[in-house]
């Protein structure tokens, strides 16, 4: 190849955006990357839209977060995605602008996916647009030449969804694949139980807040406590909760989660991701998901290569294409 390929990362969240710059690193002596938020078009691209922000955009507040992501790194920024690319990269195919079609595409797995409710099954059925069901539905596009997954566990997982398994790679997630690091770490806190919330309420999903509190304080049975706010979640009222349930827990709303865990006793999760950091520890874990099959699906751990891993594959793509 006498030029540099070109490449276009869209992520939805910061989240997303943390991991394809770690996979970017692996690119730059063989490609030109670009950023953008990821969109919809169509109908989906019309209901999001509203007065005062671009069309199509997806979660607004997100949206802003990776925009500015973008230019606090000095990125090259491709809003809308003006350019002519040789791979796309995303996070989702809940939804798929047109756009990308034009060119091959890669999906990331970037965390745990929801459960297969009602919701999930009635899309299966009735062929539903996909982000009814929100994350159970990653993958079911089939729109991408390969799926970059988690784990053998997720493989299998997605291969019984109906993601054909030519179309799979294992290569781990970058944010997860080296959880031992967090052992070493300078948090000054240690022996308490910990608590990760959700952002199911900013994501249009149920959460007993209440409930999740009490199940909280019965784990605990008279040990400190200590609550991690997720990112995305509206803080002063969850701040306020805890506060009226809880009021002897410590609130935490920043700073890295890994040491946090690292550090507890025990760790309560409802619908999130990091009970993998947990389980790979040997922490005692409690979560809404059955924690056997949660073992199962466990990130690989390989020493922090996944970004690499990733960066291959991109490139296997785009070379399969130009020969």
């Amino acid at each position: 190849m006498t030029r540099k390929l070109r490449l276009i990362f869209l992520p939805g969240t910061v989240s997303h955006m943390n991991m394809m710059r770690e996979v970017a690193r692996h690119m730059e002596s063989w490609a030109e990357c670009a950023y953008a938020p990821f969109f919809a078009d169509g109908l989906m691209g019309r209901l999001v839209g509203s007065a005062g922000k671009p069309k199509g955009l997806l979660a607004w507040n997100h949206a802003v977060a990776v925009q500015k992501a973008i230019q606090d790194g000095g990125l090259t920024e491709d809003m809308g995605v003006a350019g002519d690319y040789d791979l796309s990269i995303v996070a989702t195919d809940l939804t798929l602008p047109k756009k990308l079609r034009r060119w091959p595409l890669l999906l990331l797995q970037e965390g745990m996916t929801d459960p297969e409710t009602w919701t999930f099954k009635l899309v299966r059925k009735l062929s539903l647009p996909r982000w009814m069901a929100s994350t159970a539905a990653l993958g079911l596009s089939q729109a991408y030449e390969r799926f970059c997954v988690a784990s053998d566990g997720y493989r299998d997982l997605f291969i019984r969804k109906g993601v054909p398994g030519d179309k799979l790679v294992v290569t781990g997630l970058p944010a997860y694949d080296d959880i031992a690091r967090f052992r070493d770490n300078d948090f000054p806190l240690r022996g308490y139980i910990m608590a990760a919330t959700s952002d199911a309420r900013e994501t249009f999903k149920p959460d007993d807040r209440r409930a999740f509190i009490h199940r909280v304080r019965r784990i605990a049975d008279g040990r400190p406590i200590l609550f991690k706010l997720h990112p995305n979640e509206k803080a002063d009222r969850a701040r306020r909760e805890i506060e009226r349930l809880a009021p002897e827990a410590m609130v935490f709303q920043r700073g890295p989660i890994g040491p946090m865990i690292a550090n507890c006793e025990a760790l309560v999760t409802q619908y999130s991701t990091v009970v993998f950091i947990g389980l790979v520890l040997g922490k005692e874990c409690h979560s809404y998901f059955d924690i056997e099959e949660l073992k199962r699906l466990m990130p690989i751990q390989n020493g922090g290569r996944s970004a690499a891993r990733i960066a291959e594959v991109c490139r296997g793509i785009v070379a399969g294409r130009t020969h």
